[in-house]
């Protein structure tokens, strides 16, 4: 709903207002079609409960869980208003762009647990191929242009953005450690896991197979609000532009369903530190742009409230354990565009 006021605001400055449109000619308005991949990772964590009263020693985390998106191809357009050449006169500009990912396999998925309360030694491992079936993306970013010289322009800016990543792993294989428990005599029972004690996961583990098989999903929707600029150069039909983004407001919305063990997690985590450089080349002719652009958008761990429950029923117990998520995304794109 935002971004679709933000749009109306654009049809409305350039339709509706023809007065501003004719005393300031150096305003375009430009529908940009797109092509591009991202590649790289999201992240789901797990906190694990301090006990320092009872000599624990568990580590940073108790699980990690890597999405790889390598490549996902997208299409998508973007909607721009702003000043034909901002190195002319200062000036408003917003844009508008919607991504839509092509579904397929990506990568692969790792799953590994830290599980022990004797040591930070890893306890379970699993692999499996990845599915990217849902990749959507809605930013939206508007600010005001100055001119630095007769070449130069800075474009202070503030930006939203939602994402939605949608993964499903299939097939591949478990490894998974023995539980550590001993009987009155002091012997080992290795199949006893309700003491979180292991034996050393090479220790004669146990090896699962999930051939033709899918066993688990996981779906992340993150809202992020941020602020940034832009600087730029425009020389002829050549221009580069380089900017900046960064925020600590990041919030994630995150589902994880295990098919294996019936078991579902809804993660609220939030305040993971944004940041995205990114750089555009551009050639322009006549009314028509073509641009070459390079981003790198990372978020770092974030943390929050988990919910669990059964694939079959409601999510009913709040954790002890805290959730977080994360990403870690190179995204690259070949843009078409036209300005009237």
């Amino acid at each position: 709903m935002r971004n679709i006021t933000v749009l109306s605001i654009l049809v409305i400055i350039y339709f509706l207002i023809p007065g501003f449109c004719e005393a300031e000619e150096n305003y375009s308005f430009s529908i940009t079609p797109h092509l591009g991949f991202v590649y790289g990772q999201a992240f789901e964590y797990v906190y694990p409960i301090p006990y320092p009263e009872k000599g624990y020693t568990m580590g940073e985390l108790l699980s990690e869980l890597k999405w790889d998106m390598k490549p996902v191809f997208y299409t998508g357009i973007q909607l721009d208003f702003g000043r034909k050449n901002p190195t002319k006169k200062h000036g408003f500009f917003a844009s508008v762009l919607f991504n839509y990912g092509i579904p397929g396999d990506s990568g692969t998925h790792e799953n590994r647990d830290w599980m022990s309360v004797e040591n930070n030694e890893l306890t379970h491992f699993s692999h499996h191929t990845v599915n990217t079936n849902q990749f959507f993306r809605i930013d939206t970013d508007f600010g005001y242009s100055f001119p630095l010289s007769s070449v130069f322009y800075i474009k202070p800016l503030f930006n939203f953005s939602w994402m939605r990543f949608s993964f499903a792993g299939r097939n591949g294989y478990g490894k998974y450690a023995r539980g550590k428990v001993y009987d009155s005599n002091g012997n080992p029972i290795s199949n006893n896991y309700s003491n979180n004690l292991y034996f050393p996961i090479d220790d004669d583990p146990l090896y699962v197979s999930y051939n033709e098989m899918e066993v688990i999903k996981y779906k992340q929707d993150w809202f992020l609000v941020a602020a940034g600029f832009s600087v730029g150069a425009k020389i002829s039909f050549f221009s580069i532009e380089l900017s900046f983004k960064i925020s600590p407001l990041t919030f994630c919305l995150a589902i994880d369903q295990h098919l294996t063990t019936k078991a579902k997690y809804n993660d609220n985590t939030r305040f993971g530190l944004y940041i995205e450089p990114k750089g555009n080349i551009s050639f322009s002719f006549n009314s028509a742009t073509i641009s070459l652009e390079v981003a790198y958008r990372y978020i770092g761990k974030t943390r929050g409230e988990t919910y669990s429950g059964k694939l079959d029923s409601r999510f009913v117990s709040l954790s002890t354990n805290k959730a977080g998520a994360g990403l870690s995304l190179l995204d690259t794109r070949l843009i078409f565009s036209w300005r009237f």
